[in-house]
């Protein structure tokens, strides 16, 4: 089975597995009723006080691939204040749950740090909380202070309604981004000529974004060539191409109101595929091994999809140790 079958094959699974189903929220948990709750769960966190959030009495919690207990662990403990005005929500009623990213103070032992904070809720009939998942990760020092107020405009304008997009059709261009960057093809996505991403409150590409090396060297201490920065080109360019796999693939919410999918997945790279064909930005070819310790990555991503191209990616991800489990089994 090749690469493409098989990572397809998983791709399918997991949009299976988060259908809809007996956990499914009510029919008058709308839009409107997951953001409430969402945003009960954000404050019940600022006040460390799982009561304030309608929780079940057996919800599954998980925080940076770890099982932890709300109100204990995590952010739950470790919250200097409220979420900020930073977010991003991704309400899916038909599939009973909401995904949403913010920004929240970190208590740390040197004072309280801005973190990053994705977070997938599932619901069930009653309007509970049966699943919370977070992946939180502290904002870089390189981070632009004033893309931290707000996100970008165009991520979360709501579509005109004759334009709004099939959920299925939306999941599926949403999942091809995961096989363009396992694939190192850009074109298996489609990416829109001004597709920006941003990762870690970092813009890593774009249109308008010079070639640029990454910050890597190889087993003789060189540097890699400056590549592409387009979302297609850069795809392309095999930058990636040290990633084994991108596992627990899970298109969990999307939202053809504001065009976005937001999705979870688990990148794993053992840093033993050897030297790979990488495609520097003037078209020459270097063969580039990448010289790191082993890690995964599990990562959340949101994606901005108006007239079947994918504009906006925002993502978190988290770096752990390799061949770490997910924390849910």
């Amino acid at each position: 089975m090749s690469r493409l079958v098989r990572t397809a094959a998983l791709w399918t699974t997991a949009l299976v597995a988060t259908g809809s189903g007996s956990l499914a929220a009510a029919p008058e948990c709308d839009r409107a009723c997951l953001i409430g709750i969402a945003n009960d769960y954000l404050a019940a966190i600022a006040a460390h006080d799982p009561k304030q959030a309608p929780l079940s009495d057996e919800i599954l919690f998980v925080e940076n691939v770890t099982r932890m207990k709300p109100g204990k662990d995590g952010i739950w403990a470790s919250a200097a204040g409220k979420a900020t005005s930073f977010r991003i929500y991704v309400p899916d009623p038909e599939q009973g749950s909401i995904g949403l990213m913010t920004l929240i103070d970190r208590r740390t032992p040197t004072g309280a740090v801005p973190a990053q904070l994705a977070v997938r809720l599932k619901i069930d009939g009653r309007n509970r909380i049966v699943e919370a998942e977070h992946l939180i990760a502290d904002v870089p020092g390189a981070a632009d202070p004033a893309r931290l107020k707000a996100p970008r405009p165009a991520l979360t304008a709501t579509v005109p309604e004759r334009e709004r997009m099939p959920r299925a059709e939306l999941a599926k261009i949403a999942g091809s981004y995961y096989d363009a960057l396992d694939e190192s093809d850009g074109r298996l996505a489609p990416f829109a000529p001004d597709c920006q991403r941003e990762e870690n409150m970092m813009i890593t590409a774009g249109p308008g974004l010079a070639p640029a090396p990454f910050d890597s060297v190889d087993v003789h201490g060189k540097s890699p060539p400056p590549v592409a920065r387009d979302c297609t080109g850069q795809m392309s360019s095999r930058r990636f191409a040290y990633i084994d796999t991108i596992d627990d693939r899970r298109m969990f919410a999307v939202d053809p109101v504001q065009g976005l999918a937001m999705g979870l997945s688990h990148f794993r790279q053992s840093m033993k595929l050897g030297p790979q064909l990488m495609i520097a930005a003037d078209g020459s070819k270097v063969m580039w091994e990448e010289k790191r310790d082993p890690y995964d990555l599990p990562a959340a991503h949101i994606f901005k999809i108006a007239g079947g191209r994918i504009h906006e990616v925002e993502a978190i991800g988290i770096f752990v140790p390799y061949g770490s489990p997910n924390g849910r089994e």
